[in-house]
């Protein structure tokens, strides 16, 4: 069959017709259980209810306005998010790659602005490994060849530093510094985890050396890791939230910008926007999302189901495994190159009703909505167990 579809991903040989909470179908009546929850967008299952609801109420009132005028779904929705992160101003996009661009441009305003940077000079501190988008600019400061190979030329005015190195980023820090942007843990690269005590030297620096910390918890926040945002394990707050994802409940896009009035305040009317950021929609949405997250609950429930999960995948250390990283609900898996790539061991995990990811060879991913049940989450690692053994 002639497929019309862009080469841009290599999906696994499945395609899902229905879903519910953590189990998806394919068009031939066969169930699988989503252990990758559309990577953290489905954190609160395909098709929950309250966030249906959410939606489907809001179709039968209005869609769009576009921002050139407003709508009475935004201002309750950025208020309710503001609250949520400790901050003044709410700036909302669409996707992931969307924040991330508002975000360097936001703090190269502020750089310009506030701290006082000669024009053209300001920089951002970016760590090894990341990933923050596909967009030129991003992809500009990532290390992978497969993001970089033909897209060039890149922006300048970044600098990498090793991820988990606190005196590295301190080092590469200087006058012409607008931010440090990091991910709090790295999820693309394997979830990734960076030492104890590296976000607060993180937040400690760039405070002293009067420059943003801008975090990327588009992967990693909205309870994933068992706390409102990865940042939180560490009693950190940045100046700056990049979030989506899950904001957008796994039903419309949703990402934005959280900040101070004296950090996002810089964007002025006319310099930043789009059509679709903000629309009623997405702002019905992600009011609804934000408003379940305010409870704590799912936090909590992120945490215990993550502790049941790394229990039962630790055993598989030595037998198939070579290394296991587990934060909240989230599992970096390297499975033993002699086994099979990490695409094989999902595929065969395909065929057993498991839906996972591979990433960079050799390591799975397991980021299940916070949904599912510890009986579910027991059934998946029996399917990884024996998938190691054959």
């Amino acid at each position: 069959m002639t497929s019309h579809i862009a080469r841009n991903y290599a999906p696994l040989p499945v395609e899902i017709a229905s879903a519910d909470g953590a189990w998806t179908t394919d068009t031939e009546g066969r169930r699988y259980l989503d252990m990758l929850a559309g990577y953290s967008a489905l954190n609160f299952g395909h098709r929950n209810a309250d966030l249906v609801k959410a939606a489907k109420d809001q179709l039968d009132r209005v869609t769009l306005t576009s921002r050139a005028f407003s709508s009475d779904r935004l201002e309750p929705f950025a208020a309710a998010l503001a609250d949520l992160c400790g901050k003044d101003l709410v700036l909302p996009m669409n996707t992931g790659a969307e924040a991330v661009e508002t975000g360097i441009k936001v703090a190269r305003a502020w750089g310009y602005r506030v701290k006082g940077i000669p024009e053209g000079r300001a920089k951002i501190v970016v760590a090894e490994n990341n990933f923050h988008g596909r967009t030129t600019t991003i992809v500009g400061f990532s290390n992978d060849d497969d993001a970089r190979a033909d897209f060039g030329p890149f922006a300048p005015g970044f600098v990498t530093v090793p991820f988990g190195d606190a005196d590295a980023l301190a080092a590469a820090i200087d006058d012409d510094t607008a931010a440090v942007l990091i991910e709090p843990i790295q999820g693309e690269a394997g979830i990734v985890v960076p030492p104890d005590g590296y976000l607060t030297a993180v937040r400690e620096v760039t405070r002293s050396r009067n420059v943003l910390m801008i975090a990327d918890e588009i992967q990693s926040g909205l309870g994933r890791t068992g706390h409102t945002f990865a940042c939180d394990r560490e009693g950190v707050v940045p100046d700056m939230y990049l979030l989506g994802k899950a904001l957008g409940g796994g039903i419309v896009p949703v990402s934005a910008v959280v900040a101070d009035e004296d950090v996002l305040g810089v964007i002025e009317p006319g310099q930043h926007g789009s059509t679709f950021g903000g629309n009623p929609l997405a702002a019905a949405v992600g009011h609804a999302v934000v408003t379940m997250l305010a409870t704590g609950e799912w936090q909590e429930r992120a945490r215990r189901l993550g502790e049941h999960l790394e229990g039962r995948l630790a055993p598989l250390i030595g037998s198939g495994v070579t290394e296991l990283r587990c934060v909240g609900l989230w599992a970096g898996i390297d499975v033993d190159p002699s086994l099979g790539t990490g695409r094989e061991i999902s595929e065969r995990l395909l065929a057993r009703g498991v839906l996972v990811k591979d990433t960079h060879g050799q390591t799975i991913r397991m980021a299940p909505p916070l949904t599912i049940r510890p009986t579910e989450l027991d059934w998946a690692v029996e399917q990884l167990a024996l998938v190691l053994r054959t």
